[in-house]
């Protein structure tokens, strides 16, 4: 009886466990096995006392251990591999149904869509992915159209003898940048000094100090592109400054390459002091006329609040003289402050030095500050103060049109 078990499970084990696993009957295998043992014990013995059965509980036990073991191996490798098919199928059932679907997905986008708690998330997602793969495409689109709008000028330029009878020369991006590098070169040598102040880190934010750091960028810019450029000053920039960090994430690499001047010392001991004036809007005085002999300096701050008084007293601090941009005399002020962005300070100051035309100077003045030039007739003027007190202030025309006389008290 137990040589009979023995060869039962040798042949259980070598033919109906590996049909079980491959075919997935793990349920119907044991009825099967059990009639196969009942049958070998009626044909052997059919006089089989109860003592000798068959403990089919324990052949149970052993032969689900067995089956457990073979049939993990060959299920839970592909596990993850049906769940990401699984996904893949719901993906095109949605945009059968005409959702928002990006065409392409990753195995990572597809298993972060997986890990989605819940169905309006896997939504947002995939809406997400479908916005991204749009502007993917819209911006390749405008690139192929641009490289054929090139290479087409290119073909045009190349069939056409225009080049060959033009006697202008075309000078390209690099040999303009190399004349700007030179123009900024002599600058250093033979050019008018222009300092920025940069002590005013503690009365400024950390926004207003990446305000005033882009303003500076253009200002630089703005210089080396210019005719006659100045020889900035950049004084009291200490090193790992906040202006020093946000310098370095502007510029990079070109920081040091700068054709400019950059200190930690103050000006007055780089200068002497009876050649600086200070620029301020707070200063009773104004300035009348450019002087390529002084030395201007020009705070480096951007204030929200308006912080007034802060350069005029740092200024008289120091036993400097300050100055300020004749803008009443000039311009018809209408609203806002008289406090300028330092890119067009640097523009002011530039048209100023070639050319000392104050009205071409002030039209870097922002046109929502001004309504026009004195120059004009007064009884156009007083139109146009007329028009905007209408408009515009309402109840405070009476302040306005004594504010206007006491501007301009001779017209």
């Amino acid at each position: 009886m137990q040589s009979a078990n023995m060869l039962l499970r040798k042949i259980v084990r070598s033919s109906v466990l590996p049909f079980a696993a491959q075919y997935g009957m793990k349920k119907d295998l044991f009825p099967l096995s059990r009639m196969l043992s009942l049958s070998l014990c009626l044909k052997q013995d059919k006089s089989c006392e109860p003592s000798e059965k068959l403990d089919l509980d324990e052949w149970k036990k052993v032969m689900k251990s067995g089956l457990q073991e073979e049939v993990s191996e060959t299920v839970s490798e592909p596990e993850e591999l049906s769940s990401l098919a699984a996904a893949r199928q719901t993906l095109e059932m949605w945009r059968l149904a005409g959702r928002a679907v990006p065409d392409n997905i990753s195995e990572e986008q597809l298993k972060t869509f997986m890990e989605c708690p819940s169905k309006s998330a896997k939504k947002k997602y995939l809406k997400y992915l479908h916005i991204r793969e749009l502007h993917k495409k819209s911006d390749k689109r405008k690139m192929d159209e641009k490289r054929e709008r090139r290479l087409e000028a290119q073909d045009q330029a190349s069939n056409t003898d225009e080049t060959k009878k033009n006697s202008f020369v075309f000078l390209s991006s690099s040999a303009m940048d190399k004349a700007y590098h030179w123009r900024a070169a002599q600058s250093m040598i033979f050019g008018q000094p222009l300092v920025f102040d940069m002590s005013y880190e503690k009365e400024m934010s950390v926004r207003e100090v990446t305000n005033t750091v882009r303003q500076l960028v253009l200002s630089e810019s703005c210089n080396r592109r210019a005719v006659d450029p100045f020889h900035i000053h950049f004084c009291n920039l200490k090193d790992d400054s906040l202006y020093h960090r946000e310098f370095i994430k502007h510029y990079k690499e070109a920081w040091g390459k700068l054709l400019i001047t950059v200190t930690d010392q103050c000006y007055t001991e780089i200068f002497p002091k009876d050649k600086l004036i200070y620029l301020t809007a707070d200063s009773p005085k104004v300035m009348k006329k450019f002087d390529h002999d002084k030395i201007y300096i020009v705070g480096s701050m951007v204030d929200k609040s308006i912080k007034t008084g802060v350069s005029l007293a740092r200024a008289k601090r120091l036993g400097l003289e300050t100055a300020a941009l004749p803008l009443e005399k000039y311009l018809l002020w209408n609203t806002g402050a008289k406090n300028l962005t330092l890119d067009q300070m640097m523009h002011i100051l530039l048209t100023l030095k070639d050319t000392a035309d104050w009205r071409k100077a002030l039209e870097f003045v922002p046109k929502r500050k001004y309504c026009g030039f004195v120059n004009k007739p007064v009884k156009e003027l007083k139109k146009t103060l007329d028009l905007i007190n209408t408009l515009r202030l309402g109840k405070r025309r009476e302040q306005v049109e004594n504010q206007f006389a006491k501007n301009h008290p001779k017209k």
